[in-house]
């Protein structure tokens, strides 16, 4: 039930949005950004909900949001950790990163979320700091250059508080 009400809650926020963006075609992109933030990921059902309210084709939403990489079809943690595996990154152990990232999270493979939700570990290809290979992005900001698989166990130790103390604001 309480899943129930979130959803509700998060179609709820969306549609505030668009209604404060007038409903505007052109800002499909802002929308998008908006619907992803709320809900993490965009289900079928958001982009049908987009496109229904935008009065738009349902397959002009699909399309915007399979072009662009920066929006997912999959679900994904809310913290999540890209590990960069461009040429660079590779070479100085990029790939031993991600699977100690993998296997201090119990993940079996790139992409899976943990079962609390709260974790997914991602392939980047390059985020433009070579010189700092192999590299790190957690969230959207929180960078991480000269990693090492010795230095995984500490991150995830540090995420996985933040993660409590994130769940413990929802309880509230």
């Amino acid at each position: 039930m309480v899943e129930i009400e979130d959803k509700e809650k998060k179609f709820q926020e969306l549609d505030e949005y668009m209604r404060e963006v007038g409903y505007d075609p052109s800002m499909l992109i802002n929308i998008l950004h908006k619907a992803q933030e709320i809900f993490l990921w965009l289900p079928q059902e958001v982009m049908e909900f987009i496109a229904e309210k935008l009065r738009i084709p349902k397959s002009r939403v699909r399309g915007v949001v399979t072009f662009y990489n920066f929006f997912s079809t999959k679900p994904v943690g809310r913290i999540q950790i890209k590990v960069c595996l461009g040429t660079a990154c590779y070479v100085k152990g990029g790939d031993k990163v991600m699977e100690r990232f993998l296997d201090e999270l119990g993940l079996k493979e790139e992409g899976e979320v943990t079962p609390d939700g709260m974790f997914s570990v991602h392939a980047v290809r390059c985020v433009g700091a070579c010189s700092m290979a192999p590299v790190v992005l957690i969230g959207e900001s929180d960078f991480y250059g000269r990693m090492s698989p010795d230095k995984v166990p500490r991150l995830v130790k540090k995420y996985k508080k933040i993660a409590e103390e994130m769940k413990a604001g929802e309880r509230k």
